[in-house]
């Protein structure tokens, strides 16, 4: 899966959640999803909180198959930012 294709499984998601703030997934080589005002897109801008992880952390994280607190314990996940901002993140995924 690409990350046009993660933003657009979760387009329906982000356009019907209240999440304040904006948070970008940073796959490195693979792109960036942003998630700003209740839209999400694939162009890198600056953000309340970057989330770096690997292009299948970000499905399977999304899939539901990676809980994300042991996923940043064990660096999988790596936060840089607002914290509150990733916490909140429960409301989407």
């Amino acid at each position: 899966m690409s990350i046009t294709d993660v933003a657009d499984k979760l387009r329906p998601s982000v356009a019907r959640a209240d999440f304040d703030g904006s948070v970008k997934f940073d796959t490195g080589g693979d792109g960036v999803l942003v998630i700003k005002d209740g839209e999400i897109s694939t162009t890198d801008v600056p953000t309340d909180c970057t989330i770096s992880l690997s292009l299948d952390d970000l499905e399977a994280l999304i899939a539901g198959d990676l809980n994300p607190t042991m996923a940043f314990m064990t660096g999988k996940i790596k936060v840089a930012g607002d914290m509150g901002v990733a916490m909140a993140l429960s409301k989407l995924l």
